[in-house]
């Protein structure tokens, strides 16, 4: 490039370095990546080659010791045949660390043909855990069904699903919908304290304060209107009519 632009010197900055630390700052230097693998092969190199404890890689990529375990885990236990799925994108890294991890722990042959056979459908994380539980509780008739026509299970299990939401009542379904935003709360709060934020780029960023105003508009009208309405309810009210 330099020949072509007619210059006969290079400007160049050396840095004294070890060479895992020159590891650490050329990821640090990169676009923030959030391939899951990468970091996995990168954490194994300096965990493995360089002999970085948990603990200090989890201290030199902001993050906790568990997500240095997950990471790892994809690439130490994952079969060679499930990371190539990964890393294609069939499969969500998060769904093969949660579900596929364990299984092929347990069993690396299951957990390859479960991973086949759900490939092709490019399963969201909901999906593989429905799958990965029909498995694991499941007879080896269901584990048949799942491995010959996995969309037809998933499809099953949906049906279930609604029929025993119907059956619920509105207090329970208020009450399930509570849960899981409590969850759902938790979850984001872990992540922003592991140090997400300065990883994103300026338009993820971006989009995540607008998807914090909107949760906050709306989650701070549902609790005004709680507070408006529950004092004015039940039979202790207007005199018990």
């Amino acid at each position: 490039a330099l020949r072509r632009l007619a210059r006969d010197t290079v400007r160049a900055t050396r840095w004294e370095l070890e060479e895992s630390e020159a590891l650490l700052l050329e990821r640090l230097m990169r676009v923030a990546s959030e391939d899951a693998l990468e970091h996995g092969w990168l954490l194994t190199e300096l965990h493995e080659r360089f002999g970085l404890s948990f603990e200090e890689l989890a201290r030199r990529f902001g993050k906790s010791k568990s997500w240095v375990s997950r990471r790892l885990s994809l690439v130490n236990e994952l079969p060679k045949e499930i990371q190539a799925q990964v890393q294609a994108g069939a499969i969500a890294a998060h769904a093969a660390m949660k579900y596929l991890v364990p299984l092929a722990r347990a069993n690396a042959a299951a957990a390859t043909q479960l991973a086949a056979a759900m490939a092709s459908l490019k399963p969201t994380t909901r999906q593989v855990g429905v799958l990965y539980a029909g498995w694991k509780s499941g007879t080896e008739q269901t584990r048949e069904l799942i491995l010959r026509t996995p969309k037809v299970f998933l499809r099953a299990q949906a049906q279930h699903q609604q029929t025993q939401k119907a059956a619920k009542s509105p207090a329970q379904l208020l009450l399930d919908d509570m849960g899981a935003m409590s969850g759902i709360a938790r979850r984001a709060r872990r992540r922003l304290e592991q140090g997400l934020l300065p990883q994103l780029l300026a338009s993820e960023r971006e989009e995540v304060g607008r998807l914090f105003s909107q949760a906050s508009a709306e989650t701070q009208w549902l609790f005004n209107h709680y507070q408006r309405e529950v004092p004015d309810v039940g039979r202790s009210d207007a005199h018990g009519n």
